[in-house]
């Protein structure tokens, strides 16, 4: 009888597409459903942006480019992240692939070895796709709770007790997804202390929600003293300049971009290139559109977090940036009877119609911190005012 491999039975997925699967099936029944479980901007990709596509096609830009990326916008992602990050990077330092997504595995396997012991420190509740990708790498995961009371950001004296000689890896995302956190310049400070020791030790600072940050400014840890070296800088254009769809994500690191071209020429040969020139003019034009959506997205949160706040049961912290909060929903859990969070996301979807994630999409639960689930707001005001509505309707019948 043929098989799978263990590593492929084993493999994790991405919760919030298997989410859009049910909330799909529900639709194409006829189902009014509000949905807040995908981390989509709800925008349009800016015309201008769209345009350059257009006329990369026209222009004959759709053969194989070097594995990297093209030239132009290797050295505009190299000049972006030399002005945002407060680091000098060179265009030789920038990989470009077909997302963010993929940097993730090709730095865990660029700095572990299979089966070797090397460890990898990541945010719990986190992208899940980190610990299906340490895991499917060979490495040993090291998840570490992020709890309410430290504003969903590491206990650093817990960080310091897991980081030993055989930790090859540290994790970083911020903004953060699910929980909206960021790190703060004093929490960067400290984390550069605490892995300066570790002569093995890298970090993947995952900056995708970079372009979301409210509250300050945004801070990147490959500006702390000694840091840059071993720091991976990862972006994509997907979330700050709602292009999802096109795929075209970017790392910089002077000793990992070469390993990083190898595993794109072994994996997608390169990113596609009339979209590498869409993202080349989102880069370099005017950012006056991202402002915009950023603004809105402020708008929403604020709208969002105030509801939730309103409806019995619901607590949610206002997160610094991304477009998602992560309300505990331990005494709506309570006053309906649900057991958990998971119950209480799927009968929000099939009694009333409202989609979202729950704690257990995005890891371990965190023992003695409650239930949680994600909203993302990157939905219209009136989407967030129905799903709302609803939930408190819900809450009213049932509690």
């Amino acid at each position: 009888m043929l098989s799978l491999s263990r590593r492929a039975r084993e493999l994790g997925t991405e919760n919030a597409f298997v989410v859009l699967g049910e909330v799909g099936k529900l639709q194409a029944e006829g189902k009014d459903i509000v949905s807040f479980c995908i981390g989509q901007p709800d925008f349009p990709t800016p015309e201008h942006i769209r345009a350059a596509g257009k006329r990369a096609i026209d222009e004959g830009h759709t053969g194989y480019t070097p594995s990297p990326g093209i030239p132009a916008l290797r050295k505009a992602v190299a000049d972006y992240f030399s002005r945002t990050r407060g680091i000098e990077v060179a265009p030789d330092d920038v990989v470009v692939g077909c997302g963010g997504k993929p940097f993730i595995s090709y730095t865990i396997l660029s700095v572990t070895d299979y089966g070797a012991g090397h460890e990898v420190i990541y945010p719990n509740p986190g992208f899940p796709i980190y610990e299906s990708q340490v895991k499917a790498c060979g490495a040993v995961p090291k998840p570490i709770d992020l709890r309410e009371s430290k504003g969903f950001n590491f206990d650093l004296d817990e960080l310091r007790k897991k980081v030993n000689d055989n930790t090859r890896l540290l994790i970083l995302n911020s903004p953060h997804n699910p929980t909206g956190s960021n790190i703060s310049p004093e929490e960067l400070d400290e984390l550069a202390e605490i892995v300066a020791p570790y002569d093995n030790l890298w970090i993947y600072s995952d900056e995708v929600y970079c372009g979301l940050v409210y509250d300050g400014e945004f801070r990147s840890i490959s500006a702390r003293p000694g840091m840059k070296a071993r720091t991976i800088v990862a972006d994509s254009a997907s979330k700050t300049y709602a292009m999802t769809g096109w795929r075209i994500g970017y790392a910089a690191n002077e000793t990992l971009a070469p390993a990083f071209t190898r595993w794109v020429t072994n994996t997608d040969s390169c990113p596609a290139h009339p979209n590498q020139y869409a993202v080349l003019e989102a880069l370099t034009a005017s950012q006056e559109s991202v402002t915009k959506m950023r603004d809105v997205f402020l708008q929403r949160r604020d709208r969002i977090v105030a509801g939730l706040n309103e409806i019995p049961g619901f607590d949610c912290q206002t997160p610094g940036g991304a477009f998602y909060v992560w309300p505990n929903v331990s005494g709506a859990c309570e006053r309906i009877g649900a057991k958990d969070s998971d119950e209480l996301r799927k009968r929000l979807l099939y009694e009333v119609g409202v989609a979202v994630l729950a704690d257990n999409h995005f890891g371990s639960r965190v023992e003695g911190d409650g239930e949680h689930i994600r909203f993302s707001y990157a939905s219209s005001f009136e989407a967030i005012d129905d799903g709302l509505s609803r939930i408190a309707r819900f809450m009213k019948k049932n509690g």
